[in-house]
Parts: C-alpha cells; structure tokens; sequence
C-alpha cells in the first residue's frame, strides 16, 4: 500500500530536519574550533552510520536515500575530521583514563 500525500509530506519533512541537523554543529566546530565537548566515539559511530546508509542507498538505488545521506555525510566527516585532528598527540584512543 503506497502511503498517503500527509504521511509522505511527513517523510520530506523528517527527512529534511535530520539531514540539516547537523550543520549547525559543523559551523560552529569550524568557526571556533573548539572541538572539546563532541565525544569521539559519538562521531566516528554517527559518521559510520550515515556512511553505511549511503552504502545501503547505492545498492538499493534510492535516490532520495543517496541524495539525503551524501548532504548529512558532509557536515559530519567536517565535525569528525575536526575532532580527529584537534588529538594529535593522544591518536585515535576513543577514552580518556581517569
């Protein structure tokens, strides 16, 4: 049963919010570079997800997937790459000791 023109609407609308959600973040880490308070483990598991979701798009072919998942990876890879380079001197280790 195809879904009705509300229940569709719904999913633009969705699928609009969690693909932009992310921006704001982005923006914020690159302007001020201050990547202290993003967990590591958070970015490199959301960042994992989205990637495996284009994974899963390019293979099934959908093309709303592909396009809303390849705008999400954006910021994301921003925020990892951000992260990632701001521990040069602890490497990848996800948790600090106490």
């Amino acid at each position: 049963m195809a879904p009705t023109q509300p229940v569709t609407a719904l999913g633009y609308v969705a699928a609009s919010l969690t693909t932009l959600s992310f921006f704001p973040q982005a923006y914020k880490t690159v302007r001020s570079g201050d990547t202290r308070a993003i967990s590591l483990p958070m970015c490199l598991l959301l960042t994992s997800g989205i990637s495996a979701w284009l994974v899963y798009g390019l293979l099934t072919s959908d093309g709303p997937l592909i396009v809303a998942i390849a705008i999400t990876l954006l910021p994301t890879a921003v925020v990892l790459e951000r992260k990632l380079r701001s521990r040069p001197s602890e490497g990848l280790r996800l948790w600090r000791d106490s």
